[in-house]
This record gives C-alpha cells, structure tokens and sequence, in this order.
C-alpha cells in the first residue's frame, strides 16, 4: 500500500520501484482522529508527510503575526488528500514550520519521513537525490508562481 502511496507524491515522480522501496524503507506509519493536529505552526521542522488515507488541513493562524488580541481563529489555506505530501520544506529547511497540519476527516493515515534518513538516504544515491531535489524545486516554483498571482489579485 505504501508503495502505491510514494508513487503519487510529487516529490519522488520519476523514481525507479528500487529507490521507492529505499524511500518506502524508512517510512513510519501514524493514524489521526479528526481534530488531531500533526504539527503547530512555529514548531520545529523534522519531518515530512505523506498522506495514506484521509484529508488534512493546513492552517494559518493570523494572531502569530496579529497584534496579540487573539481575535483571529486558524484559517484553512488548503486540504490535502490521498497520495499528497505536505511539510516537505522541511528537507531543505529544519527551521519553523510556517502552517499548522491537522486531520479533518473521521481518521487520517499518514506515512512519516525523518528529515535525517530522508537526507541520508538522498546523499547515498545521487541519482535519487538529483531526481527529488529537481522535482522539490519544481513543486517550490509552481507554489511561488501561485503566490505571486495571489498577491497580484490582491493589490489589484
């Protein structure tokens, strides 16, 4: 099922099934209950996600940059489904995270990546590693092209 799951993510297309069995290798496997947050915002970055089952929200909370009223609640920016990553910045930034996860459907099943096996595994085969790094910077482009439009509208 996990391998079948890897396949869809963004990140790792174009892979051999050799280096998916690699990455399917050092997955571990966490089940949510709607409501459940997976990480908070401003929280340490350490690993990645991949979604088995389920749908998860990420959030922005407008007060960790408000004015310390707390008169804003978390806005959902997207939902995320089946076969779809998220905090994947993590792989190339171990800092903050800059939204909020949580499981909005019944139950979630997700697949955990260790930023450090992830790195590990991406330094001892630089083909793999060449193959994730390209389609990370893609998947980064496609999301900075959509803020741009965002903000474009918005000042518009």
């Amino acid at each position: 099922m996990a391998h079948y799951v890897l396949e869809q993510v963004d990140i790792l297309m174009d892979l051999t099934p050799e280096q998916l069995n690699q990455v399917e290798a050092i997955c571990a496997e966490k089940n949510f209950s709607q409501g459940e947050v997976i990480f908070e915002e401003n929280t340490p970055s350490r690993e990645f996600y991949v979604i088995v089952d389920g749908d998860i929200d990420i959030q922005i909370d407008p007060d960790t940059i408000g004015d310390g009223t707390d008169n804003y609640q978390p806005t959902t920016i997207a939902t995320l489904r089946r076969g779809q990553s998220f905090g994947e910045v993590a792989i190339v930034d171990p800092g903050l995270r800059s939204a909020s996860a949580k499981c909005s459907s019944e139950s979630c099943r997700l697949l955990v990546i260790d930023r450090q096996e992830f790195l590990k595994l991406l330094e001892g085969d630089y083909q793999l590693g060449y193959v994730v790094m390209r389609n990370f910077a893609a998947d980064l482009a496609l999301k900075i092209r959509q803020t741009n439009l965002l903000v474009r509208e918005s000042l518009m």
